[in-house]
């Protein structure tokens, strides 16, 4: 028992510094630079605690020179309705459409992402069937773009909810195939929407990977 209570303090500590990175990104004065700064702070005496590793050589794993850097990992939502329409979201930092998704989060398995973001994004409730794709972005007519991506395409099943309102999406809708809005080409093309409406369509499909 106590051994799990220490992996569920470590995996919030993990989150809480995940968050906290996050929040420098995109902090733009001095108080909150310092409550990010307090809160990594934090995230390292609680894990220190659990894991008795030095604070110092725990924050020393986070340096980004020391760091092995890895793939970004983008998560997307395949959901269909029951006249065979996607669903999309209009996304404010670009103003185009996309599958509900985003960054994998830390803490987050990639099944309670999927369900999380188009939650959030859309208001609809969903539950995960199955993996459909795992694609490099690299290997698709994406636009160029700085980070490296790989991107994972999860079929979800409607179970209820209704469209809401938030602030990072303009708009939401199911739309058919043949009736596309523009999309957002850096996060879904439309040949990967109609490969996931085949691979829907086809449960023997093994999953599509790069």
């Amino acid at each position: 028992m106590l051994m799990e209570k220490g992996k569920e303090l470590i995996i919030l500590a993990q989150r809480m510094r995940a968050l906290s990175q996050t929040g420098l990104t995109y902090s733009h004065n001095d108080y909150e630079i310092e409550r990010c700064k307090e809160l990594i702070a934090i995230s390292n005496r609680v894990t220190s605690i659990v894991s008795d590793i030095r604070e110092e050589e725990i924050d020393a794993l986070y340096v980004p020179v020391k760091e092995y850097v890895t793939p970004k990992v983008d998560i997307r939502a395949v959901v269909f309705n029951d006249q065979d329409e996607v669903l999309l979201v209009r996304e404010k930092v670009d103003g185009r459409w996309s599958m509900p998704g985003g960054w994998s989060d830390v803490g987050y398995t990639p099944k309670e992402v999927a369900i999380k973001e188009t939650k959030e994004e859309t208001g609809i409730d969903v539950s995960v069937e199955r993996l459909l794709a795992v694609m490099d972005k690299r290997c698709h007519a994406h636009p160029a773009g700085p980070f490296y991506i790989y991107k994972m395409f999860i079929l979800c099943k409607i179970l209820g909810g209704e469209f809401n309102e938030t602030f990072d999406i303009m708009d939401k809708g199911f739309f058919p195939l043949d009736s596309l809005p523009p999309l957002s080409l850096d996060r879904i093309l439309p040949e990967q929407i109609s490969l996931m409406y085949e691979l829907r369509n086809n449960p023997a499909a093994p999953v599509y990977l790069d």
